[in-house]
């Protein structure tokens, strides 16, 4: 009896985090599982500016130069080595309103295109996938959804969990058993196939959650496990950047906007704008990180810049390689007026703690080994998107006309230490799953068991004095 009791009551958890988290699973599903090809859809989206003519190429600080003539007022930002020698440079530029641009300039100096950095495909994708458009309270949203999605596979796991059953129904759907047995094992067995991949990407997107991130990045600072630069946001913004700033390219844009103007010498004589004053010219620079043959993309940007994920404006001049598989990454630093190297940071010089999160991060983004990885990545996405959908066909199909159709109370109450146990550690580990738990028992007990209509639509228990009709 005791063990009906603890099914009926996991089985409500799972239902009402499956009926909250369900609609967001299949958004970030479809998302994430777009973000997975953003290498290939952003050449896609450059696909005009590569392969261009090439027979009198200019320098970098010319392509600059050319770039700013086209925006007046215009300031550089970074300077985007091209994949190959036939391919625009990309500039990034910041405007006088504050707004970005990338803009596209062939080998032989022509400005020959320009996007709008937040309108470009993959960031739109990106920024539905981590905050749904709405700035931080997406995040917000997002990480709520997550914290609860891992209830709903624990609990999903718990109710899946063979018991002297065979392999039928429990590893593979029963055919041919009527349309009831057969969505319930499509959903049974579709969750338990994806229940690890799904955990997986979770867990690796938890360091981007405004909250989690938060909380994580004060313990590790706390701890004292951090070295270098942390490479991923948190909530949107950068790790160093105030609260106040909004994803990279607005908080580029603000802090930019706060330092002074200065002028680069060119080759020609002619002076070029950009955050700081340097001896050494752009096109030395790009000659340097030419040669060290780093991962695509390769990001040159002049001292004074703004570093990507937050800080103080670096000294001197960076090279970077933010290739979207972490642990290929490098970044150097050059001195201004020398050209002399005076850093250099790769993937293995980074604290353990950071190496575990980029790896998660790369194999979240479907990047850690290539095309496998992503179709590893698109398959998750289509399971989750079948459970989804075999759920709520579930739920429709057992659904009474006049209630939730929440599975029913148990007649006794169960003994569940070991299941609070787990709760209050999810808990702890997940704040957000914590203050909306508290929230949730606050509502139910104080006033929807108050509510005799209220209660009997949610399968509720009313308190005593208030008869359900």
């Amino acid at each position: 009896m005791d063990r009906t009791s603890l099914y009926r009551t996991i089985w409500r958890w799972h239902f009402y985090a499956g009926l909250f988290v369900m609609p967001m699973v299949v958004i970030l599903a479809l998302t994430g599982a777009a973000y997975l090809f953003k290498p290939q859809v952003d050449a896609w989206e450059e696909r005009a500016w590569r392969g261009l003519p090439a027979e009198r190429t200019v320098s970098a600080d010319a392509q600059v130069k050319a770039a700013l003539a086209a925006f007046p007022g215009s300031r550089l930002e970074s300077y985007r080595l091209p994949e190959a020698e036939t391919d625009a440079a990309l500039i990034h530029l910041a405007l006088p309103d504050r707004a970005m641009r990338d803009v596209f300039v062939s080998p032989e100096g022509r400005v020959v295109g320009a996007l709008d950095p937040e309108w470009r495909i993959m960031q739109v994708v990106h920024d539905i996938h981590g905050q749904l458009l709405i700035g931080k309270r997406g995040s917000w949203i997002v990480e709520l959804a997550a914290s609860w999605a891992i209830v709903m596979i624990l609990s999903g796991l718990y109710l899946w969990w063979p018991t002297g059953r065979g392999l039928a129904g429990v590893v593979w759907p029963r055919f041919g058993r009527g349309a009831k047995m057969l969505w319930r094992d499509l959903h049974a067995v579709t969750g338990f196939w994806v229940s690890g991949l799904a955990l997986v990407l979770l867990v690796t997107g938890l360091p981007w959650a405004d909250v989690w991130g938060s909380a994580f990045k004060a313990v590790r600072t706390e701890m004292g496990w951090v070295k270098g630069q942390q490479d991923w946001t948190i909530g949107g913004a950068p790790a160093g950047a105030d609260e106040h700033a909004g994803h990279d390219h607005a908080a580029m844009a603000a802090m930019a906007g706060s330092m002074p103007a200065a002028m680069h010498r060119m080759p020609d004589g002619t002076m070029m704008a950009g955050p700081a004053m340097s001896g050494v010219s752009l096109s030395e620079i790009v000659a340097e990180a030419k040669g060290l043959h780093l991962p695509f993309p390769v990001i040159v940007t002049p001292p004074g810049g703004v570093r990507p994920f937050g800080g103080k404006p670096q000294a001197g001049w960076s090279v970077r390689s933010d290739t979207q598989n972490r642990p290929l990454r490098a970044a150097l630093t050059f001195d201004p007026m020398t050209g002399r190297e005076t850093s250099r940071e790769v993937f293995a010089d980074k604290h353990v703690i950071d190496r575990i999160v980029g790896y998660g991060v790369a194999w979240h983004e479907g990047q850690l080994f290539g095309l496998a990885n992503q179709l590893i990545g698109v398959a998750t996405a289509v399971m989750l998107v079948t459970l989804a959908v075999t759920g709520f066909i579930l739920w429709r199909r057992r659904k009474p006309a006049d209630r939730l159709g929440a599975p029913p109370l148990p007649a006794m109450p169960p003994r569940i230490g070991g299941v609070v146990a787990i709760s209050l550690a999810l808990a702890a580990l997940l704040p957000l799953l914590a203050i909306s738990m508290a929230v949730m028992l606050l509502i139910e007990f104080a006033l929807l068991r108050r509510l005799p209509v209220a209660a009997r639509w949610l399968g509720l228990r009313p308190v005593r004095g208030a008869s359900v009709p």
